[in-house]
């Protein structure tokens, strides 16, 4: 397999040299840029980890030649992560291949995703007390768990015996999830209670096994705003303090009883959409406005681009938001609204993303969070889910209000779809080299890709 090692040159123009060799430039002094190019070589430098690779592309002249799928050494990676940092004006964007190369889908679910909290499901849909729920993960097999009391639990979908999936499908258990394998048996807590034979025929005991050290193993979650979030690495900061920015922003506008109130179902406030295309795409595609002219030309019809706002929260949170949030429901339709809402600031909505995979929707009459579930590299799921305010919400005289609301959101997550395939498909051109981000309208897609750069360098120690 091909390596490489970096050599380097200085020019003038950025612009004017943006693709060759190798899409990466620093700022170089006052008056130029550092180019760093990909060179062949048989002294390399030790693979990154998982294999990592980095697509992009080469031109000389009118030749362009593609160098996707090469190996790429450590350090020209985090080189060419490290473009993105720095101010908006002179940053680059991430490389093509983390968003291409199949060797990153596991390398970021390692790295970017199980390292914080991580968006999995909707709690609301995990009530039904001693229900169990398979969940594939990013190729990890996970369980959601519903106690006696209805209450969701993650854990690994595996048995402590030999490893086989405990549970395939969902299913209503008795108060134990029994291996199909060799009939261990767990209580819905994670605790080994049954080992048929493991002393031999008819000794369900063996000498020094201690069954308390051999239960399901479990994965930290938390409930919030009625989203389940786990932290595979168990090492994050506890949730309360992670997501204090993004509650504090927000607690104003539904309260402090907000979150409690919020009803939402499957049935008549959610959706689901696939789109093929690396689920970062679809972090940026909403992390800004800038498209809403030509991809939305009914939404900006009331929520016009110059009423946007982009909105940095903290290191793990962005977004944008309007001043001029106005939608007509049919027929007059009305939702209840939140009671805390100020009265000045009826028409503020905000769409702030809790990196890596959850979009939030704050409006006065209702809340929604669409999870991104990255399916492979190239293709992702979206779930959204629509929660409105109060026990009548979901009654039947909110009901034409909530199908005119849902459709409405269908229509502009569905517009959306065509937009990011196209950037999925652009980032196998070598004539793309990451991009350039417009320092009025991109500083939330800037933000977002600094904080994955950061993670990646983090991952190879460059942190």
């Amino acid at each position: 397999m091909l390596k490489f090692t970096v050599a380097l040159g200085r020019f003038p123009n950025r612009r004017k040299y943006g693709c060759l060799s190798a899409p990466y430039f620093l700022p170089f002094e006052n008056d130029g840029w550092l180019g760093i190019f990909l060179k062949p070589t048989k002294n390399h430098l030790p693979a990154t980890p998982q294999g990592a690779i980095i697509g992009g592309g080469s031109c000389t002249g009118d030749v362009m030649k593609p160098n996707l799928n090469q190996a790429i050494d450590r350090d020209s990676l985090v080189a060419a992560l490290q473009v993105v940092e720095g101010g908006i004006e002179a940053a680059g964007g991430l490389p093509n291949g983390v968003y291409v190369d199949a060797g990153f889908h596991s390398f970021e679910r390692d790295h970017l995703f199980a390292a914080t909290w991580t968006a999995l499901a909707f709690c609301e849909d995990h009530r039904d007390a001693g229900v169990v729920t398979p969940v594939d993960f990013m190729g990890l097999p996970l369980m959601i768990v519903s106690d006696a009391d209805g209450a969701p639990a993650v854990f690994h979908n595996v048995c402590s015996h030999r490893g086989t999936q405990l549970v395939t499908e969902a299913k209503r258990t008795n108060g134990l999830l029994v291996c199909p394998y060799h009939a261990w048996a767990y209580a819905l807590d994670g605790s080994l209670k049954a080992t048929p034979h493991i002393g031999g025929v008819g000794k369900h005991e063996a000498e020094g096994f201690a069954r308390e050290k051999h239960g399901l193993k479990a994965v930290r979650s938390h409930c919030w705003m009625g989203i389940l979030f786990i932290n595979l690495s168990a090492d994050a900061p506890a949730f309360g303090d992670y997501a204090a920015a993004l509650s504090a922003r927000y607690q104003p506008y539904i309260g402090a009883a907000g979150a409690d109130s919020l009803r939402g179902s499957a049935s008549d406030a959610g959706l689901s959409l696939e789109a093929n295309c690396n689920w970062k795409l679809a972090v940026e595609n909403y992390c800004e406005a800038y498209h809403l002219p030509w991809v939305h030309p009914s939404l900006n019809a009331y929520s016009p681009l110059d009423r946007h706002y982009g909105m940095i929260i903290s290191d793990d949170f962005a977004g944008q938001g309007t001043n001029t949030f106005t939608p007509a429901l049919d027929g007059g339709a009305e939702l209840p609204s939140f009671p805390d809402w100020p009265e000045d600031k009826r028409e503020i909505a905000e769409y702030p993303t809790f990196y890596p995979n959850l979009l939030l929707g704050f409006q006065v009459n209702h809340f929604f969070a669409l999870i991104i579930h990255p399916l492979a590299i190239d293709r992702v799921r979206e779930e959204l889910r629509l929660f409105y305010v109060g026990d009548g919400a979901d009654s039947e005289r909110h009901l034409r209000g909530r199908q005119s609301n849902l459709e409405a959101w269908r229509k502009v997550f569905g517009e959306d779809i065509g937009a990011i395939e196209g950037m999925q498909r652009g980032r196998h051109s070598p004539g793309f080299c990451g991009g350039v981000f417009s320092p009025a309208l991109d500083a939330p897609t800037h933000h977002f890709h600094r904080w994955v750069a950061r993670k990646y360098c983090g991952a190879l120690g460059e942190g």
